[in-house]
């Protein structure tokens, strides 16, 4: 839809997703109502950012009656398809959407979405900031090529660099900016497969990172789950591009699904016949065809662990399928010391050092943060559980940790799957019931020359909002250690 005027939009969820999609509605003559399951003082501040808006509250529950007069469902990040009230809709033939559908139905510009399991906010990053490199290159070459057209025309005075924005399951929700973009702008988003689900158009460039398991709580089993990821590539044409990683094999099974150009990424040498950046001899390259172009040294990368080196790859490939300028990619990666709360290092006390890595929500995250380090290991694991498998991060365990401190709904479970499993080398457990405890007992136990890594493998929402939040908390009360 690209005509709002007059319709009925039902919203569910008034978080930060939701209520900027209904500022943007209410603005395009949609008539709005924002329902959420908790009570009014709990949505306090969000009525409030809407008070000069037409819309209506239901709080408190979701009543089926409110789909009586809805022409349009639109979901919240996080809100479930399994809900009666989304349930009905379907049955009613009512459509789904969210803000990410809507940005992309009326984005004047090109887009790019990045989507996985895991390491899409990283990529996602990095990405927006070659594009703001590339941009403003763009923009000094345009201005210095105008400025030799002579001493009485100078157009440069209203040529402006091509703007980048950066969102979707990130940042500000786009729909906030795109009634200000240009057709030469350029729009980066992260996509979930929360947001996903729902989706019906797809970007021009699509990548998807890697399909591990994940989030099966709310998708039930992990074909659904592949499912809602194959959806950003389920509605691209001809003239659009596909990024799979190689390495990843529910990543690379898809590949059937690209419509137009396929590239790739490979933490080693591609194929013949495969398009895309890899690493060889710890050099990182890009091929295109027969051309061939030598990136960078991996030991220039200043992010940690084999992860982040395919973050780099992914972004190094989407950058070119783009046209970003080869200098200002090189040089946005040089400069790229990651994002919050991915393996960010907080402080060395005592010879500790202390690394937040809030973002992994899911136990395979936990690992290759585990992979990124050779130092003994004080590992922080905990939250809520998503119903996903932790044999394997147990098993590792007992290769790589030396001392385990569990915290929150899930620290019990993961205390007995580490036992059950059992290994070689004995691995000394402790049990905190909240975070701030798990860090005094890391506290306790570390040595000079050991990292503490608070790398969940669960959701934070046992004790906090989100993965910040707790990454937030757990900074603040690290550097009050003494």
């Amino acid at each position: 839809m690209t005509n709002w005027n007059g319709t009925r939009t039902l919203i569910l969820g008034a978080a930060r997703q939701g209520i900027a999609l209904a500022r943007w509605l209410s603005r395009h003559g949609s008539n709005v109502t924002v329902s959420d399951s908790r009570h009014a003082d709990a949505v306090s501040s969000a009525r409030a950012s809407l008070t000069d808006m037409n819309v209506t509250w239901a709080l408190g529950g979701h009543p089926l009656e409110l789909l009586d007069t809805t022409d349009v469902l639109c979901l919240s990040g996080g809100v479930p398809l399994t809900l009666p009230i989304v349930q009905e809709a379907i049955k009613r033939g009512i459509p789904l959407s969210n803000d990410s559908q809507i940005f992309m139905e009326v984005a004047p510009c090109k887009t790019i979405g990045i989507t996985g399991s895991a390491g899409k906010t990283t990529t996602t990053t990095l990405v927006g900031e070659m594009a703001k490199r590339s941009a403003k290159d763009e923009g000094t070459r345009m201005k210095a090529e105008d400025s030799s057209v002579g001493k009485d025309i100078h157009p440069s005075s209203f040529i402006t660099h091509p703007s980048v924005f950066v969102g979707g399951n990130i940042g500000d929700p786009l729909i906030n900016y795109v009634d200000e973009m240009q057709a030469s702008d350029l729009a980066i988003l992260e996509l979930s497969s929360f947001q996903l689900d729902q989706m019906t158009i797809s970007p021009n460039i699509a990548a998807i990172l890697n399909i591990t398991p994940n989030h099966l709580d709310r998708h039930g089993t992990m074909e659904a789950y592949t499912q809602a990821k194959a959806r950003i590539l389920e509605f691209q044409s001809e003239k659009d591009t596909a990024i799979l990683g190689r390495d990843d094999a529910g990543a690379w099974n898809l590949r059937s699904l690209a419509k137009g150009k396929l590239l790739t990424f490979s933490l080693h040498d591609l194929e013949e016949g495969l398009d895309g950046a890899y690493s060889h001899d710890g050099l990182l390259s890009l091929r295109d065809g027969f051309a061939y172009v030598p990136l960078i040294l991996r030991e220039k990368v200043q992010l940690r662990g084999d992860h982040n080196i395919a973050n780099v790859l992914a972004a190094f490939t989407i950058g070119h399928a783009a046209g970003f300028k080869l200098d200002a990619m090189l040089e946005a990666v040089e400069e790229f010391r990651g994002v919050p709360h991915r393996l960010e290092f907080v402080r060395e006390l005592n010879g500790v050092r202390w690394y937040n890595d809030s973002i992994a929500t899911a136990p395979e995250r936990s690992m290759a943060a585990i992979h990124a380090f050779d130092e003994p290991i004080v590992l922080m694991l905990g939250g809520r559980d998503k119903n996903l498998p932790w044999g394997e991060l147990a098993k590792l365990i007992h290769e790589r940790v030396d001392h385990l401190v569990v915290f929150g709904e899930a620290g019990e479970m993961i205390r007995k799957t580490v036992a059950s499993v059992g290994g070689e080398r004995s691995v000394d457990v402790r049990r905190a019931e909240s975070l701030k405890e798990a860090v005094t007992l890391a506290a306790e136990v570390a040595s000079a020359g050991d990292v503490v890594l608070l790398s969940p493998g669960g959701t934070s929402f046992d004790e906090f909002i989100d993965f910040a939040e707790r990454g937030e908390a757990f900074r603040t009360w690290v550097l009050e250690l003494l």
